[in-house]
Order: structure tokens, then sequence, then C-alpha cells
């Protein structure tokens, strides 16, 4: 079955890195190009120094997603966006302090994907030590 991807498998790694890295890319302009609204946001969570605190995870998901895309230095990548998704998971999506139960489910959604996706990041850290195809 591998052999017969064969001549797909470069291209396939390479959307996947694509297709993971595009919420990152696009999250972390957002952060950047929409500063107030997202500060408010996090300040509204209880984040310390919001707005500084913005730019700069908005700065590490950019820098993380363009890393993974591109396959170059993708453990520093990787490393970026595990640290901001398990500080967002905790800091941004706390369902354990939620009383109405919608909220509270929406917000466990949010704290679960992040940690998903920490655990992906992790596992292109783990791969990062490998060749790679059609990467820097």
């Amino acid at each position: 079955m591998v052999e017969a991807l064969g001549p797909f498998m470069p291209w396939m790694h390479l959307m996947g890195r694509i297709l993971f890295s595009m919420m990152f890319i696009a999250s972390g302009m957002n952060h950047l190009m929409k500063l107030d609204d997202m500060s408010a946001y996090a300040a509204s969570k209880g984040v310390p120094a919001a707005k500084a605190a913005t730019a700069v995870s908005g700065l590490m998901i950019m820098a993380g997603g363009i890393m993974i895309v591109l396959g170059w230095h993708r453990f520093i990548g990787a490393g970026l966006l595990v640290m901001f998704l398990i500080l967002t998971a905790f800091m941004m999506h706390p369902f354990w302090k939620e009383s109405d139960p919608q909220a509270s489910m929406n917000e466990m959604s949010h704290f679960m994907k992040n940690l998903a996706l920490a655990g992906a990041a992790m596992l292109i850290a783990f791969y990062a030590g490998m060749p790679w195809p059609m990467s820097l």
C-alpha cells in the first residue's frame, strides 16, 4: 500500500504541513491585525499584560506555522506552537470555571482542541530530526 503511494508521499507530507499550519499563520496575523480586539478578549480572561501577550503570541504562532510549512527549524517551530497551545488551553479556556453548562461545554471543546493540536505539534517536533521531503 505504502509503495503504491510512493510518488505522492512528498506531496502528502507538504499538504499536511500546509493544512496544519494554515490555522496558526492566519490566527497569528489576526492577533496582530486585530490587536485591540484580541487583547481585550485576553484581558477579559485575566491574561496579564494582555496587549503584549497577544502580540507576542501572534508572532509565536505565525513563526511556528511558517517554520513547519517550510520545514526549516521545525523543532523550534513546533515548540513555539506547543507552548502557545498549552498556555492558551489553560488561560483562555478554563471550562471548569464556567457555571453555565453550555459555556462550559464550549470552553471544554476549545480546551480539548488546543490539547489535541499540541499533541500533533509534539509529533512534528519528534519527527523534526528526520529527513522531511520538500523542506528547507
